[in-house]
């Protein structure tokens, strides 16, 4: 391999493995898993496939991390990258500003839904949540309610890994290790209708018992100490809870009632996930901020948001006061610039439109694994599905904890990566399989992911 003066050159396949082994501290993995095999290295992305570096090519149907909406190997947001770097590599939103900053910022206004106009750049996901969460806090204090600090989210639910964040998320066994967490806040039932506490025979009922639920905890904490419910719009952790009818119309009422701001986590829902640009927007709500990251840039470049109400906004604009949180990389020249670039590709192209017009088709091709023993439920909205995996379909009974280990982790996660699917073997909740395809995925693409899983999954029935 030839390359220019100072230019990297990348070692052989071998090197590299020695390397990641040594030193590479990978992300929510069990390294243990390489103790006898290799680590999956994927080298190059290309539309909805990428390629390992054995040369093997795999389905993107989780699109990275719900992250890649406009697919691999977009050129023009590398050329914007490029562009951007030679002009301003980077200067902070410390007190002051850069043009693809102002920009994207006015463009994201133009999206969101009623007020929502004010936006606080972070670096991902999980620090828009932090910065959700802190100006709740301080903008209560400063509208002359200062009790109001606690924070109600779902059972299940994931809003991050920062102190804050992980404080805020209702997964049990994710926060044991990092305890004592940040206190105050409190857990309500999500709106998973196939293992529906209540009402099961009645959507509708269900959606209005589970927004009570809200309700019931504000009362018993205290309305004055309640600053924020944080909801997902489908929610992801546990497999695809899309909201049931009337479910965030009761939400918002609830949370004027007694003056608690309703954030919408779209993290993964925002940005055409959900085939609008914000899943608000989806289902007809108005939330009091918005937090996204993910699909903004389409993962060319690191970038997250806050978006805030203009009322949130009002207090900071006189005198003295200030919001004193931010991040060095927030809203960074480069990530911005790409953003700009990324939703352009957006409008051009209708990738709204596409997945509102393919989610039926997705949704019906998914269906057929219905036909499949271990295949309880299939889940989900837009290009966002979960497929819950049970013992038994008649009722409904799910896997142990030790069966659970052996089907996802001792066969389902590996079984579909060497079978030429990336997707998601999970059991935050009970086991589901995650698919969040690109957005530019075609029926082509949807038979392709049922095929793998069909054969996959019915090989794992074997093996539980």
């Amino acid at each position: 391999m030839t390359t220019l003066p100072g230019q990297y050159e990348r070692r052989d396949d071998s090197a590299l493995q020695r390397a990641a082994k040594d030193h590479l501290w990978l992300h929510f993995t069990r390294h243990s898993a390489f103790e006898a095999g290799d680590v999956p290295m994927i080298v190059r992305g290309d539309g909805v496939n990428i390629y390992d570096s054995k040369g093997r090519r795999y389905l993107d149907a989780l699109s990275g991390l719900f992250v890649t909406q406009v697919g691999h190997g977009r050129t023009e947001l590398a050329e914007a990258a490029a562009k951007q770097a030679s002009e301003l590599a980077f200067f902070p939103l410390w007190s002051y500003a850069h043009p693809t900053a102002i920009e994207l910022a006015e463009r994201l206004a133009g999206y969101a839904p009623g007020d929502l106009n004010r936006i606080f750049f972070t670096t991902g996901g999980g620090e828009a949540v932090e910065t959700a969460w802190k100006l709740a806090k301080q903008y209560f204090k400063l509208v002359g309610k200062p009790t109001k600090h606690k924070v109600i989210s779902r059972a299940i639910a994931y809003h991050g890994t920062p102190q804050g964040a992980l404080s805020i998320t209702g997964l049990p066994s994710m926060k044991a290790p990092f305890e004592p967490l940040v206190p105050s806040t409190f857990r309500v039932p999500n709106t998973n209708f196939y293992r529906a506490p209540a009402h099961e025979d009645d959507l509708e009922a269900f959606g209005r018992w589970a927004a009570d639920r809200i309700a019931e905890v504000i009362e018993f904490e205290g309305p004055d100490t309640v600053a924020a419910v944080f909801l997902e719009p489908v929610q992801n952790s546990g497999g695809c809870f899309p909201p049931p009818p009337g479910y965030f119309a009761r939400v918002r009422e609830i949370c004027d009632q007694y003056d608690v701001l309703l954030v919408s986590d779209e993290v993964i829902c925002a940005f055409g996930r959900l085939g609008e640009m914000f899943g608000a927007t989806r289902y007809g709500y108005q939330p009091d901020i918005i937090t996204c990251a993910k699909g903004l840039t389409s993962g060319y470049s690191p970038l997250g948001a806050m978006i805030a109400s203009d009322r949130l906004m009002e207090p900071f604009l006189s005198g003295a006061t200030m919001f004193a949180h931010g991040y060095t990389f927030g809203g960074h020249p480069v990530s911005t610039a790409v953003a700009m670039a990324n939703l352009d590709i957006f409008e051009r192209e209708h990738l709204n439109e596409h997945v509102t017009e393919s989610a039926k088709s997705l949704r019906t091709t998914l269906e057929k694994l219905y036909d499949l023993p271990i295949v309880g439920d299939v889940r989900g909205d837009g290009f966002f599905y979960g497929i819950e995996l049970v013992k038994d379909k008649t009722t409904k009974e799910t896997f142990d904890d030790d069966e659970s280990e052996r089907l996802l982790r001792g066969f389902l996660s590996r079984a579909l990566y060497d079978a030429g699917i990336y997707c998601r073997a999970d059991d935050r909740g009970d086991p589901v399989v995650q698919l969040a395809p690109p957005l530019i995925c075609t029926q082509e693409h949807f038979d392709e992911m049922e095929q793998i899983l069909r054969s996959v999954l019915t090989e794992a029935w074997t093996h539980i």
